[in-house]
């Protein structure tokens, strides 16, 4: 009678692990364990504790917490306030992602073409990229000054004074003015991206195209640009969160205003937290802002990717 054989599967399962395995785990742990603490405090623990107080009519000061459920929701969804901040925060975002992500193609495409002093234009389109958002607002605010900004000054030296206009004490040039400033600012940094994407296409692939007669226009339309889908995603994705979020230029430039005319999630978020001490409606903003976020982040992830299947 044959002897059945041993299950090695099982035998594996019940294998006590080498003290040796053991103490590279505790090692391994050991080198987590600081990076964990950390992230839990000043992450999970911080997001844990505005879940919960964006249900409370809190103060942001006094130690009394009142739990309110939903009341903060329900205000956020009747509130003309938030109604028109969100409808800013969405101009503002499309009109972003478009406006930088060709801006940022564009200049990419300058850059590589450029034989001499290559590094020195990369440099120059990306300096702005190092300020913050404080200094720019401030650079951008005398600029667009309608008594002393260069802006005006030009267009009155030209004979086109009456093109000259308060832009940012306008409501209806305040908005373009963040726009084109904010556009000004971060293009280098997609450009890079979009320069890196360009250095990695093969020059072959624009010489066979050119060898069977495209034109420039040609080459960049069926070569170039399909093959620049993958940066054009992660460009894409960067600037809509970077848009959905902005604070520092409106808090500098406009202030929210003139009126309500520029005023972002973000930023009614900061007025209504410590501005008018109401952070448990304050954090329930911040809380439908995280899910517009992340709601639009996935359906942009999900039609780009599709989009680079398709090229």
């Amino acid at each position: 009678m044959a002897m059945p054989y041993p299950d090695s599967h099982n035998q594996i399962q019940t294998m006590p692990i080498p003290k040796k395995k053991r103490k590279v785990q505790l090692y391994a742990l050991l080198f987590i364990l600081p990076s964990l603490i950390l992230y839990t405090l000043f992450v999970i623990v911080p997001t844990a504790s505005s879940v919960y107080l964006s249900f409370t009519s809190w103060d942001g000061v006094s130690s009394d917490v009142h739990y309110i459920g939903l009341a903060n929701f329900v205000e956020i969804w009747h509130s003309d306030r938030v109604h028109n901040a969100l409808k800013n925060t969405l101009i503002l975002t499309v009109s972003l992602v478009v406006l930088e992500n060709v801006a940022a193609l564009l200049l990419a495409v300058l850059v590589d073409q450029v034989r001499w002093f290559r590094n020195l234009f990369r440099s120059i389109f990306y300096f702005p990229v190092l300020m913050s958002g404080v200094v720019m607002g401030f650079i951008w605010t005398i600029i667009l000054n309608y008594n002393f900004g260069v802006f005006n000054q030009i267009l009155d030296k030209i004979g086109l004074s009456s093109l000259m206009v308060d832009w940012l004490g306008s409501p209806k040039y305040a908005m373009v003015s963040i726009i084109l400033s904010t556009v000004w600012k971060s293009a280098g940094y997609y450009m890079i991206i979009y320069l890196a994407g360009l250095q990695s296409i093969s020059a072959d692939l624009t010489e066979a195209a050119s060898i069977d007669g495209a034109n420039r226009w040609q080459q960049f339309r069926h070569v170039t640009f399909p093959l620049l889908a993958g940066s054009m995603t992660v460009c894409s994705v960067l600037s809509m969160i970077s848009s959905l979020k902005i604070f520092d230029q409106i808090a500098v430039m406009t202030d929210g205003g003139p009126g309500f005319a520029t005023e972002t999630l973000t930023y009614i978020i900061y007025k209504v937290g410590f501005g008018e001490m109401r952070q448990g409606f304050g954090t329930a903003m911040a809380m439908v802002l995280f899910l517009l976020i992340l709601v639009i982040t996935v359906i942009q992830v999900k039609f780009l990717r599709k989009r680079e299947v398709q090229l």
